[in-house]
């Protein structure tokens, strides 16, 4: 048996809460001592204020809790409704890491606001390029990090299912899409015409003003809009789909990739 502070500690929880739970018929102790009023719990009741624990986290009321704990709640259902909902919580903590992201952006751009661009700008021909690719439709800016990033491994694995060299760095487009939406093309070069599972697409030769960035793809909106101010000063039009072409990606945490920036111009 365990005193109540003992069960507190290795359950997780406050002996406040314990004594919350007790006073709502949740979990009450194994024994009360009838002269000092002391709590005293045993091992066997962990599975019990595991199960509650977690459906408190799942937003359950306590009184569903404990309705649910007390018609016998199968451990495998329980861990099929924790398994969705950690699926949710990852899905909002990556979304609030990008939110994070992007404000760490902006504030960059808005610290750099009246100061010389280190960037340097190169008017070049852009050429020809076949991609093997797959293709997104986005509905905004916002929602481009979640989806471009495992578009990569994605064609990567059919390129090499399909036994296509990859001996190239990959590139990807991004264009107005369908309903104000942005269409994301994510491939590697290829001179076939056909790829199982893979869209063929081919970008025409252009003019284009281009610069190298380096670093995080958290950071990549600020070198854009810089790059977008020289083509204004240029006065160069921009004049098709931009286009990154991903150089320089070592594993890590982005600090030393180096992406080409294309942007077409007329």
């Amino acid at each position: 048996m365990m005193n109540i502070g003992d069960f507190a500690r290795r359950a997780g929880l406050s002996v406040r809460m314990l004594r919350h739970y007790d006073a709502l018929g949740l979990l009450a102790p194994e024994r009360v001592d009838p002269v000092t009023g002391y709590r005293s719990y045993s091992a066997a009741q962990f599975p019990r204020i595991n199960r509650l624990v977690a459906l408190k986290e799942l937003g359950f009321g306590l009184d569903e809790v404990g309705r649910i704990l007390d018609g016998g709640l199968p451990a495998d259902e329980l861990r099929e409704m924790l398994r969705l909902r950690q699926g949710e919580l990852e899905a909002r903590v990556d979304a609030d890491r990008r939110r994070l992201a992007d404000v760490a952006g902006r504030l960059r751009a808005i610290e750099g606001e009246g100061r010389m661009s280190d960037l340097e700008y190169t008017e070049k021909h852009l050429p020809a390029v076949r991609l093997a690719a797959l293709v997104e439709t986005v509905p905004d800016v916002e929602s481009i990090a979640a989806v471009v990033g495992p578009m990569f491994p994605r064609v990567s694995a059919l390129l090499a299912r399909a036994g296509a060299p990859v001996d190239a760095p990959p590139l990807a487009t991004y264009d107005e899409g369908a309903d104000g939406g942005i269409r994301v093309t994510v491939g590697w070069p290829t001179v076939r015409d056909s790829l199982p599972g893979l869209e063929v697409v081919d970008l025409t030769p252009t003019p284009g003003l281009t610069t190298l960035y380096e670093g995080a793809m958290t950071g990549i909106g600020v070198a854009w809009q810089s790059l977008a101010g020289e083509a204004e000063q240029r006065g160069a039009p921009m004049a098709g789909p931009c286009r990154e072409v991903y150089l320089h990606t070592p594993d890590g945490d982005q600090t030393d990739w180096i992406t080409e920036l294309q942007q077409p111009i007329g």
